[in-house]
């Protein structure tokens, strides 16, 4: 077992890290829109969801992953009505390459965000 850190990514903000790889998956921990100096980006859903997608760009780099060899995306949102503009900014990133997925509206997140995402991946290394 193998901890990830990438200083491109925010740091763990609790006792865990910010990724796991077991033999050549990579289980990512739950990434919210916080910018790797820890600021917390309180734009439109979309806004969030970019910097969502570039902390789970980084962590997958740091694991030797992509978002080409995600399998599974888990994706938590504040307010389900916000589905589409959060599907639609999702849609750039996983534009050919479409991995499973879940989407689940929840009470709160962390810091009260819109939105987290969290992914498995298949490490290329």
């Amino acid at each position: 077992m193998r901890t990830i850190y990438t200083s491109d990514a925010p740091g763990a903000i609790g006792p865990y890290s910010q990724g796991v790889v077991v033999n050549n998956m990579f289980y990512s921990s739950g990434q919210i829109p916080l910018t790797a100096t820890g600021e917390l980006i309180q734009g439109t859903v979309e806004e969030q969801t970019h910097q969502v997608f570039k902390n789970l760009q980084a962590v997958l780099k740091g694991a030797g992953a992509s978002l080409e060899t995600v399998v599974k995306a888990t994706v938590f949102i504040k307010d389900m009505n916000d589905f589409p503009l959060i599907n639609d900014v999702y849609g750039e990133y996983f534009d050919k390459h479409k991995p499973a997925r879940s989407c689940v509206e929840v009470a709160r997140l962390p810091k009260d965000v819109l939105v987290e995402i969290e992914v498995i991946a298949l490490v290329k290394e």
